[in-house]
């Protein structure tokens, strides 16, 4: 990951030894809000092909919280279906 140092915000560290250490960096503070029993998962919703974010619960399986949400994600399919019909 490269920052801009003309964008980031002031006292904000835009050396870092690597990428790896970075995403390292962000894998533990992640990790550390979510709790050992979820998880983060990152994927492409198949209809919109937009990016989705879940946090999901290890041992059940069950989405905790997604980002968009599916009714956000079947709404900008629907509009997207409507434009292309124009």
């Amino acid at each position: 990951m490269k920052i801009d140092p003309s964008i980031a915000p002031i006292g904000f560290n835009t050396t870092w030894d690597s990428n790896q250490t970075l995403q390292s960096e962000n894998r533990e503070i992640i990790q550390a809000n979510l709790g050992d029993s979820n998880e983060l998962t990152f994927s492409l919703d198949r209809h919109s092909r937009r990016p989705v974010i879940k946090i999901v619960n290890r041992k059940t399986n069950e989405v905790v919280r997604q980002i968009p949400n599916e009714d956000v994600l079947r709404m900008a399919e629907w509009f997207k279906t409507a434009e292309d019909r124009r």
